[in-house]
Order: structure tokens, then sequence, then C-alpha cells
């Protein structure tokens, strides 16, 4: 049933918004009990304002710490309406019911995310706000609690259209919304403790996001989806602004994280074109334009349609070769005013400005779930420089060496098995998710004949190229199909039983090949 709203406790730290709502309560003749600089707020908005202090007939003390932990607070927001016995204990007390509550808590998560000092995070930990919010949303069977000043407008309009009274849906929605509100604040507080004490696994995880967009369907159309922020300040997809196109969908969100997340592992200008979530083109070059090309050049066929991923600030020049080919997404750190009018005509390409390039060596977690819980690990983001180790009798030149290393970050974000052919700071062949190595290394081969033929070329690109393996070769054929296809140097990570057949099947061939000591692999 509707219950109406006689009076109200507004307590908020953000105050937008709070003098319109305070001028709307007051035309219906709610009673507003309010503390601190909310109170002063609503004053100074010409709103009458009870304080709580007078409300309970206790002061506000040690610093403001105990303000609303008070029965008369907690048996107003908490007593059952229609219960003998809790009205019973009202009159005995004397507790007044309160009949709406706005509340939002102290700025935790923004104080953590600045750098804050410990001390100065643990004040911004609210405790009569989640205590209030809690009691209210409990009691939500009369109870209205708005803790999101994006909801004011839906309050003042319930109130309008029920001559001051809320109905029980709109109640319960806001109920809802309390409580994940709530834990998402506790969510955020363990979270700072366990990275304070260094603690990655606690024994119990919690994480929150905010939903960010529902999405019209997830990875096909008959699953259902949202994207939520987690709020970490990682730059990426969550962080970057949609200037232009069409809503984003779940697989171009998952294949924009992707190609992004690659380009971050280069310091030159960096290009990554990706589809279904692995790179189909990657390169490095003098300037951007430069990158673009040669990236296309790997793979164009597959390139149509795909994410393509920048780690400069997007010029006119190479936005005006981007805009020949159909897109999905093209997202960058920035973009300059002439690249936006290139782009602006593929109307239905989704431009994304990240404002900053992920750091390929930053902390965090990725996660998946199973059936009945969550995998949680650190992120794939070691260096191989300080582990490389030749193997072979010839070491690899310097041209190989540059190369070696591209290779070797590309292959990080190749789905397994992953074989990454590459000349000259960029791929010519990519074997992808394969059930086994050598496969892997005769796709790449494959792909990068395709290329060629397509290209109208005369000489094999695996010619001279390098070969990335993401993990050890279990076997020398998978490095004999390599050095076959005109690959002088290889790295990967070793630790294979036949590492001594792969060794003597490189030095056979005159390879040069490098251990990492560690794998890559991106299931």
């Amino acid at each position: 049933m509707s219950a109406p709203i006689r009076r109200a406790l507004i307590s908020v730290s953000d105050k937008t918004g709070i003098d319109d709502l305070g001028r709307a309560l007051g035309a219906h003749g709610i009673e507003i009990l309010s503390t601190g600089g909310s109170a002063a707020a609503l004053r100074a908005a010409g709103v009458a304002v009870t304080e709580v202090s007078d409300f309970t007939g206790f002061p506000e003390i040690m610093d403001g710490r105990v303000k609303t932990l008070q029965p008369a607070i907690h048996g107003g927001l908490l007593a059952v309406r229609d219960n003998p016995e809790h009205q019973r204990a009202m009159r005995e007390h004397n507790i007044a019911p309160i009949d709406l509550l706005v509340v939002n808590l102290y700025p935790f998560e923004a104080t953590a995310a600045s750098g804050a000092d410990f001390a100065a995070c643990i004040e911004n930990i609210d405790i009569g706000g989640p205590a209030l919010i809690r009691a209210a949303a409990k009691n939500h069977a009369s109870v209205t609690v708005v803790v999101d000043p994006a909801d004011y407008a839906r309050l003042v309009d319930e109130l309008r259209d029920g001559d001051g009274a809320t109905t029980p849906e709109f109640r319960k929605v806001l109920a809802a919304k309390a409580y994940a509100r709530t834990g998402a604040y506790d969510a955020a507080i363990a979270g700072w403790f366990n990275g304070a004490l260094r603690e990655p696994f606690p024994d119990r995880l919690v994480f929150a996001g905010v939903r960010r967009q529902a999405l019209r369907y997830g990875e096909n159309p008959h699953q259902a989806a949202a994207f939520y922020v987690s709020g970490d300040g990682r730059p990426g997809v969550a962080s970057a602004a949609q200037i232009q196109g069409k809503e984003l969908s779940f697989n171009n969100l998952n294949d924009t994280d992707a190609a992004f997340e690659l380009v971050g592992e280069f310091e030159a200008p960096a290009v990554a074109i990706v589809k279904h979530a692995n790179p189909c083109g990657v390169a490095v070059g003098e300037t951007l334009a430069e990158a673009y090309a040669a990236a296309l050049a790997c793979d164009p066929i597959s390139a149509f349609g795909g994410i393509i991923a920048l780690n400069r600030r997007l010029d006119g020049a190479t936005a005006a070769e981007i805009a020949k080919l159909f897109v999905e997404v093209v997202i960058a750190p920035d973009i300059d005013d002439d690249a936006r009018a290139a782009l602006a005509a593929k109307k239905n390409t989704r431009v994304l400005v990240a404002g900053a390039v992920p750091d390929p060596l930053g902390p965090g977690m990725t996660m998946r779930s199973l059936a009945g819980g969550y995998l949680l690990q650190s992120r794939d983001n070691r260096l191989t420089g300080d582990t490389i180790k030749v193997v072979s009798r010839r070491s690899p030149s310097n041209a190989e060496m540059a190369d070696l290393r591209f290779a070797f970050a590309v292959c990080k974000h190749v789905k397994s098995n992953a074989i990454v052919f590459c000349r000259g700071g960029r791929t010519v062949g990519v074997g992808a998710g394969q059930m086994s190595r050598v496969d892997s290394a005769r796709l790449a081969v494959w792909k990068a004949e395709e290329a060629r033929t397509a290209a109208g070329e005369t000489e094999a690109r695996t010619i001279r190229s390098v070969v990335a393996s993401d993990a050890f070769f279990p076997f020398a054929d998978g490095l004999i199909a390599c050095a076959e296809a005109g690959a002088t140097a290889v790295i990967q990570p070793g630790g294979s039983m036949r590492d001594d057949d792969v060794i003597a099947a490189a030095d056979e061939r005159d390879m040069a090949m490098v251990f990492t000591g560690m794998r890559h692999f991106r299931h």
C-alpha cells in the first residue's frame, strides 16, 4: 500500500540537488530532520530544518562520529507501523516515525583512489550512513530510502503523483538500490584494506561494479548482458569516452579491451588490429600511419570489421587511412580535430578516447567465472628482458633480438596455443587457438602466404622472420615448421623435457633461439 511521508531525514555528503529536493518536500508539508552541513545547505535554500540533535535531545559528539546512531532515529526508521508492540514501544520511549531517508555516504572510494594516507581513508569510512540505509531499506514496507541524487527527481514525481505518498513498488526498487550501495561501499573498504595489507587473495573475496550500460545482448543474441565498471582507474574501455558511432556491443567491448591492452606494450607508435579477441595485425613504426599500414598488411581480410587500437594521439593522416576500411571500433588515448573530421563520415564506427594507455606493468587482477566460483589471478605483466637466455650456438643479431622482443610481446595477447611470425617490427603471420603447437605454426605460415599472394608479392613474408611461441615446443616439429617457412630466430619459454631436441633442431638449421623462462598462456 502507499506510504505517506510526514517526516524525512536528510544527511548527505554529496549535497547536489538537496536544495530543490528540500523545497519539494516542504511543499508537501513534510518535516525535515538534518545534520551539520546538510542542514546548513537546506537552510541556505530557504528550507525549514530541525537539527537531529534537537530531535533526539543528544548532541553530536566525537567530531560528528556519533550523531544519528540513536534509538530515536533508528526506532523511527525500523518501527513496523502496524505492529502494536512496536507502536507501544514508540509511545513509551517518545520515538516519532521517520518515513523518508535521504543519505549518501562519505566519499571513501574517491578518497582511497586519490592516494590519501591511511588515516584519511579511515576517517572517510562512513558508519552512521550505512546503518541508517540498511535500517530504512529493511523497513521499506513503510519507509522510502534514497541513496543516489539521480533518484531525487523520481522521488519528487512519485510524491506529486501520490499526493505525498510513495508506492510499494517504488520503495522496493529503492531498497534494492540501497543495499547494493552499502554492499559496494563495504566491498571498496575491504579491497582497500587488503591492498594496504598486501593481501591479494583474502579469505573472502568481495567486489562491486557500477552498471555503465545495459547491452542489447551478449556474445550471441540469445544472451542477456550488461557492462559494469570497477572504478579502479586503469585506462581502457571503462575509462573511455565514446565520441561517435553506434552503441558498443558485448563483443565490441571485449575485443576493444584486448586491442588496447596490446598496444600498451610498446613505447614506439603502435597499432593493433584485433578480431574476435585475437590480433590479426600488429606493428610499430616511426609514425602511427606507418604502423597502421604495416599492421593492416599482415591480414587485411581479417581486419575487415575489426577493432583498431593505437597508443598515440590519433592524427588526421592515420584516421584518413583507417576510414578507408570498415571497422567496428577505433580506440586511442586522444584524437585530434583532423582525425575527428576524417572519421566523422563513418558515422557507425565507434570512436573511443581513453585519455591514456594502459600500463602493461601496472598492478591488478584478472577474473573469470566458473560454475560455482571464480578464478582470480595477477595480471600477466612480467618483463622478459632480464630473463632472456641464448640457448643456440648462434646468438641473434641486434635486429633479430628487437623483433624477438616485439614478437613475444604480441604473443602474450594471442590465444593459446600461440605462434607469431614477425619481421621488421610487424607481424607477418599469426597462428592462434590451436590444439597443437605445430598446427598453430602451420596456420601462421598459411595466413602469411594468403596475405602475400593477395598483395602480389614474390617472396614469402616469413623469410628472414622471427617466431615467438607462448609456451615451449613439446617436440621439434613445430620449430622445424617455422624454420621451413624461412624463420631465422625463435623466442620461447623453454622447459620441455625435449628442449635438447628442439635446440639441436635449431642448431642444425642455423637458427638463433632464446629462452625466456616464462610462458604467456592466454585462454
